[in-house]
């Protein structure tokens, strides 16, 4: 009986002692771990490091454009004509082809990549959604020279056709502009069906119990709780319209359209043509930086003016859409 007893006791001993080591939660060094942590913290880093290099490359050569005696910052934001070899810098005309082209992109791509998200999201059956998901990745993957070409030999002769030869360019940007719709529509859809997929199931249930149709509890239930996360999608694909390169250096247009003054650029609206020929940003520094620009001219400074000038839209319109997160996110 003793034995037993005995017998039992070291039995739990050696339970229990396992038991412990099963459950041991005092740390351990693991190689492996910090070395990968150690991989993350560099790639980090260096992504950090790579954008602050950017930053100070492109305020150090727009400082040294605005320091020198051709242009002044006033000049800069107040007259209309943007010719470098005669030594005027009005960034005006290049700021408003690449506002014109990004707005009529954003006119396609919203409404439509809205549109797409809705129906996947909400309507498509997996059948449909196996198929639709991969054709808006291919979309995505096409090579905006591609869409360039496409814009100038196929957009353009049926915008002449429809309204007139005599309207239209060849070089216009409104085929611009509604390729870029085309080319970021994957980017809208992709993004905003995320945020709808993102609101729980329950919203959906309650508003089919209530009696309410597919389309209203998409439209009048889903899209609002899914508010913050679309607008951020549509802010993400403004910065993407903005600074699309390819396409409008193609179709739009390889020269800027200058006006003698801001009356001339404001009568009867020609300013805001959008079948007239206009040069972007973008445009611009791709055509410009493509000759023969000894370093450190003023034509060759004027590209980084041109560049920081688009990093602050861009910069400004990420802030904007992390404002718009924070203040339309519904917490559930």
């Amino acid at each position: 009986m003793v034995n037993g007893m005995t017998a039992m006791a070291e039995h739990g001993v050696r339970v229990r002692g396992a038991a412990e080591e099963a459950f041991d939660l005092r740390r351990r060094r693991r190689p492996g771990e910090m070395v990968i942590r150690g991989f993350l913290f560099f790639c980090g880093a260096v992504s950090i490091l790579t954008t602050v290099g950017i930053v100070v490359v492109l305020f150090e050569e727009a400082l040294a454009f605005f320091r020198g005696p051709d242009v002044s910052l006033i000049e800069f934001f107040t007259t209309t004509a943007w010719q470098p070899k005669i030594g005027q810098f009005g960034i005006f005309p290049l700021l408003l082809s690449t506002l014109l082209t990004s707005l009529i992109g954003m006119a396609v791509a919203l409404p439509l990549g809205l549109a797409v998200a809705i129906y996947l999201s909400e309507y498509a059956t997996s059948r449909a959604r196996k198929i639709l998901k991969p054709i808006l990745e291919i979309l995505a993957g096409v090579p905006t020279v591609v869409y360039g070409y496409f814009a100038l030999n196929f957009v353009t002769p049926i915008l002449r056709g429809l309204i007139g030869k005599d309207v239209v360019d060849i070089f216009n940007m409104a085929s611009a502009g509604l390729v870029i719709g085309i080319l970021i529509l994957p980017l809208v859809a992709s993004m905003s069906e995320d945020a709808l997929s993102a609101v729980p199931r329950g919203l959906r249930e309650a508003a089919y119990g209530l009696g309410a149709t597919k389309l209203e509890t998409a439209f009048k239930i889903i899209v609002p709780a899914a508010l913050s996360g679309l607008g951020a999608a549509f802010i993400v694909a403004i910065s993407r319209a903005v600074g699309e390169t390819m396409v409008v250096a193609i179709a739009a247009g390889s020269g800027p359209r200058n006006f003698a003054n801001w009356g001339e650029a404001f009568r009867g609206l020609a300013a805001f043509n959008p079948f007239a020929a206009g040069e972007t940003m973008t445009g611009h520094i791709v055509r410009i930086s493509g000759g023969d620009l000894s370093y450190d001219s003023i034509d060759y400074n004027s590209i980084f003016s041109i560049a920081l000038l688009l990093f602050l839209i861009t910069l400004a319109l990420n802030i904007f859409s992390q404002w718009v997160v924070r203040r339309f996110r519904m917490k559930y």
